[in-house]
């Protein structure tokens, strides 16, 4: 009985200092590292305005993609869950099954026939969805062959809107790893300062 009792007060007392170690200690170590270190990040990249009272109001998050329509906005690409973060997620569709490569077909029609490009123009991420269904980027080549439209509608120069553009466009993580990008929703966000008059 007392070998018993010593081998469950010794449990009880492993499971206590795990306990506060793991799922107290590090947790609160972690998330202190955050604020400190990455605060922005670590409260989920909120894009935050000021809205027309002056109160701060969240517009969005720079990771998370939003849909966009209309002739004067920048549209981002396809997301198999509407951009529901709730409901992340792809399409499942393998490459060769035919729902997937008629959705390709009809979506590079569209965006060819919407942005006044050859079909052979339209960019992969122009039609097809990320794997989370969330991504917020475009490739600067999708960006590009939707300038032409953008500028029409906001009554910019198109030079002046591509070079908004390259300010948005990131490049390679550390030079090197993945491709140069654009987030859509930041690119947006900052055309309605763009489409303003200047004060006179």
């Amino acid at each position: 009985m007392t070998d018993l009792l010593r081998q469950l007060l010794t449990g009880l007392r492993a499971l206590v200092v795990f306990t506060v170690v793991l799922g107290v200690a590090y947790p609160v170590a972690v998330w202190g590292i955050g604020q400190l270190a990455f605060a922005h990040r670590a409260d989920g990249s909120l894009i935050v305005r000021v809205g027309p009272g002056g109160e701060r109001v969240v517009v969005g998050s720079s990771l998370i993609g939003q849909s966009q329509t209309g002739p004067g906005w920048f549209a981002s690409r396809p997301s198999a869950s509407d951009y529901d973060p709730q409901a992340s997620g792809g399409s499942n569709l393998g490459p060769s099954e035919p729902a997937l490569l008629a959705s390709i077909a009809e979506r590079r029609a569209a965006v060819a026939r919407r942005d006044g490009v050859a079909a052979t123009q339209v960019p992969p991420d122009a039609v097809t969805a990320s794997a989370s269904g969330l991504d917020p980027y475009i490739s600067p080549d999708y960006a590009r062959i939707q300038v032409a439209r953008v500028a029409r509608a906001r009554g910019l120069a198109g030079d002046q809107l591509q070079a908004l553009v390259d300010e948005h466009t990131s490049g390679r993580v550390l030079g090197f790893l993945g491709e140069p990008r654009v987030n859509v929703l930041e690119l947006n966000l900052s055309l309605p300062e763009l489409s303003r008059p200047a004060a006179r």
